[in-house]
């Protein structure tokens, strides 16, 4: 397995605080694998009545699929979809985020701790990979969907960011048993995780995500 480093440079749709005023919060909403970042966007559109004051930003991943046809993009290929992928793709994809991420920050003036990171699906690795180790916490992370890479190497991540993981039951593309593998070993690392699952839901957010999300990150920046 080849995994090749990401390219350095991330951009993707943006909405501006609805307020009018300078940024106090930076969402960031990190897709899933063949999608971009005008994807997710409209799940900041949902937001924007709870958080007047935040930036959302959801980044379009570094890399194109290897199936032009297909369209979307990638965070990290995925050929084998194995834990070694997993987490050696989301370690290669970490830097590029990261540099993003502080770039996105110093633009709007805010520190760590007022960034909350989103991901759907190969998102949510994204944002389990970075958002844990970040030298300054996230106020939340969240993730869709998604699934813990490295689950094994978690002893020296030190955050102090909650997490709030969501998934449908009914999901046949990350099932749901990932789920909850993550909460477990996030549990065990020391990491405020808190896990629901949704009866009847496949691998999408429905709106008793977004309501999830939207109330789990009000209390965070609170």
């Amino acid at each position: 397995m080849t995994v090749r480093p990401a390219p350095t440079h991330l951009d993707g749709p943006r909405l501006a605080p609805a307020s009018g005023r300078p940024a106090r919060q930076l969402i960031v909403i990190l897709h899933g694998y063949g999608a971009d970042g005008a994807d997710l966007i409209d799940l900041g559109r949902a937001w924007q009545g709870q958080f007047p004051d935040a930036a959302f930003v959801a980044p379009d991943a570094p890399e194109t699929l290897p199936f032009e046809a297909v369209g979307g993009r990638q965070w990290f290929a995925l050929s084998e979809r194995s834990p070694d992928e997993y987490r050696l793709g989301s370690e290669a994809a970490r830097p590029a985020l990261d540099r993003f991420l502080d770039a996105e920050l110093a633009a709007l003036s805010l520190d760590g701790g007022a960034l909350a990171l989103v991901g759907f699906s190969q998102g949510a690795m994204m944002a389990f990979q970075c958002g844990l180790r970040r030298k300054a916490p996230p106020a939340a992370l969240v993730a869709f969907s998604g699934l813990l890479p490295g689950a094994a190497r978690l002893e020296a991540i030190g955050t102090e960011s909650p997490v709030l993981i969501v998934h449908g039951s009914d999901d046949d593309v990350v099932p749901a048993y990932h789920a909850e593998a993550a909460d477990q070993a996030l549990t065990q690392a020391g990491v405020v995780s808190s896990l629901h699952l949704l009866s009847g839901l496949g691998h999408s957010i429905d709106e008793r995500g977004m309501v999830l999300g939207g109330r789990f990150l009000e209390r965070a920046f609170a």
